[in-house]
């Protein structure tokens, strides 16, 4: 059975129940090895676990889950994402390492990672320190650093090397015409919301316009930052699921 929740007030309500898997089930079945679904079925039928082969596994690959979402034919919808259900399809990346799992759950979603290039980061105050990480991974491997002024300026206390970027409402040459003139190969903005004076959703709209990862929190570019480490230090291999499925003790 798929359950949808969603909290307020601390009061859980179940939005939907369905008896059906959730898509995420035979994504699960094809990194594991076993068919979630005909187990399913079989229980339902009467069978029992304790009859089956249920034995605790040891996996020595990594599988990453990505989600598709549609906001290419919507170019004027900020993508930021809510309770509500806005994906259209999900994808999966498998490898040895869990960095380059990732880096192919993008190439997979049709956001491919850049190698090389230059990261724009603006994010909300309380994403910085967060955020560090992340522009010391890409710093390291060559990326050029990208950053609005606040932003700029805490990157700069850190012992980052940065260039300042202005925001649309600050004058010109500015974000959109930096990406508009492909001077931009990477995005991580976390959305200020309403602590913001001046709303900052024509920086995710325009990356997804001219076709350029973005991130909106600081967990999934972090992931993404390492990916491409890894991608340009190692050889990304093209495997079969069931050469996967070979090495599962």
């Amino acid at each position: 059975m798929n359950i949808q929740y969603a909290i307020k007030d601390d009061i859980v309500y179940i939005l939907e129940a369905n008896p059906r898997a959730s898509r995420t089930v035979p994504l699960v079945s094809k990194v594991t090895g076993v068919s979630m679904a005909k187990i399913a079925t079989q229980v339902m039928l009467g069978a029992k676990l304790s009859d089956m082969d249920t034995h605790l596994r040891t996996y020595p690959h990594f599988g990453v889950k990505e989600t598709v979402f549609p906001f290419n034919m919507f170019p004027e919808v900020d993508p930021v994402l809510g309770p509500e259900m806005r994906s259209t399809g999900e994808v999966l990346g498998m490898a040895d390492s869990f960095e380059i799992a990732f880096f192919k759950s993008q190439v997979a979603a049709g956001s491919s990672l850049p190698l090389e290039g230059t990261a724009l980061i603006t994010v909300a105050s309380g994403d910085r320190q967060r955020a560090l990480i992340v522009v010391r991974e890409l710093f390291s491997i060559g990326f050029t650093i990208l950053a609005t002024k606040g932003t700029a300026g805490f990157f700069k206390e850190n012992g980052i090397e940065c260039e300042v970027i202005k925001k649309m409402h600050e004058g010109r040459p500015n974000i959109v015409d930096a990406m508009h003139n492909r001077e931009i190969q990477f995005v991580l903005n976390t959305p200020i919301g309403k602590e913001g004076v001046y709303e900052d959703s024509y920086i995710r709209k325009s990356a997804i316009k001219y076709n350029i990862p973005y991130h909106t929190t600081t967990a999934a570019a972090l992931a993404a930052a390492r990916g491409i480490k890894a991608a340009r230090e190692n050889l990304i291999d093209v495997r079969s699921v069931q050469s996967y499925h070979c090495d599962v003790d």
